[in-house]
């Protein structure tokens, strides 16, 4: 490539996982900052020929805006990793753990870290074990209401909310048509906080506030209106320190790298932390929470995703 830092970037987004269209969006927006940024870029909607287009454009790195298993669950970082392209964000190992929510969850355990208590089932024990004859316990052990999700998904996709016995069957053929094992967690009322970090920092904590009140799903993610997002969050500062030092424990635990997203709960009336998830490729798009945070410290759209591409390349 010239001179002046100019380089050869492929985007990797799309794909085939239910987030295609987050994904395009992302990746559309980061093509644009690293072309205005000076750098060569090719966007490649990733399908079965991925592995000759890389050969072929022989990029300095991926920049990978890639939602959904593949992108998120260590698939692509390996094949990037094995044909020796710098890619963003964490490493195999760490999409592995975050992609997960049980094994994510297991660990923060493990750690002593906050997380809403759990149980997890996979379809087999639905279907060969008998385990709805454990729902009873279910109830027993997190009570009403309660949230169930598919272990692996991310963008909120698949979630319902259980008010209630009666709704917990539906909720899990819901979250079973996204995945093979699932995740009932006990419900915390309270307040939707994200704490991104980049390069080892936290950044501000952004809080959503659905217009409706209620479950902050895919759809009032994703729908520009649907969702306020409040940047810095209005909370103490002891509530702001303790958000920041759980995600900073949690990013390090699961072993990212780079950059990362912390989805957590502000209890209603404890005003505890929980730690809900990791997302190992945060969203890029108009209404996405970690652009909004760096933005909040004075790091524009295009610095953070030079930022990003910079830390790719000077990985080891």
């Amino acid at each position: 490539m010239s001179g002046g830092g100019a380089r050869r970037v492929v985007v990797l987004k799309g794909g085939r996982s239910l987030e295609r269209q987050v994904s395009l969006a992302s990746g559309a927006r980061v093509q644009d900052a690293l072309e205005r940024l000076g750098h060569e870029v090719h966007g490649l909607d990733v399908g079965h020929d991925l592995v000759a287009r890389l050969r072929e454009l022989a990029p300095d790195a991926a920049f990978i805006a890639l939602h959904g298993s593949d992108g998120e669950n260590g698939t692509i970082q390996e094949l990037l990793e094995i044909l020796g392209i710098p890619y963003t964000g964490s490493g195999i190992s760490a999409c592995v753990r975050c992609s997960d929510k049980i094994l994510a969850k297991h660990a923060m355990v493990d750690a002593g870290l906050p997380t809403p208590d759990f149980l997890s089932f996979n379809e087999t024990a639905f279907k060969e074990l008998g385990a709805a004859e454990a729902l009873p316990a279910v109830e027993e052990r997190l009570g009403f209401p309660l949230v169930v999700k598919p272990s692996d998904q991310g963008s909120a996709l698949g979630i319902k909310f259980a008010a209630a016995a009666t709704d917990v069957p539906a909720a899990l053929v819901a979250a079973f048509s996204y995945s093979e094992k699932v995740v009932l967690e006990q419900y915390v009322k309270g307040r939707d906080l994200a704490v991104s970090i980049l390069d080892g920092r936290a950044l501000p904590v952004v809080e959503a506030v659905p217009d409706d009140g209620e479950f902050y799903d895919f759809t009032s993610r994703y729908t520009i209106g649907r969702t306020q997002f409040v940047c810095p969050a209005a909370l103490d500062d002891a509530t702001t320190a303790r958000a920041q030092e759980l995600a900073l424990a949690v990013h390090d635990l699961l072993g990212c790298r780079h950059f990362s997203r912390v989805d957590l709960m502000c209890d209603a009336v404890t005003g505890e932390l929980t730690v809900l998830e990791v997302n190992v490729i945060p969203g890029m798009t108009e209404t996405s929470l970690l652009p909004m945070a760096a933005d909040a410290v004075g790091i524009d759209f295009d610095a953070l995703v030079g930022k990003m591409l910079e830390l790719a390349l000077a990985a080891p």
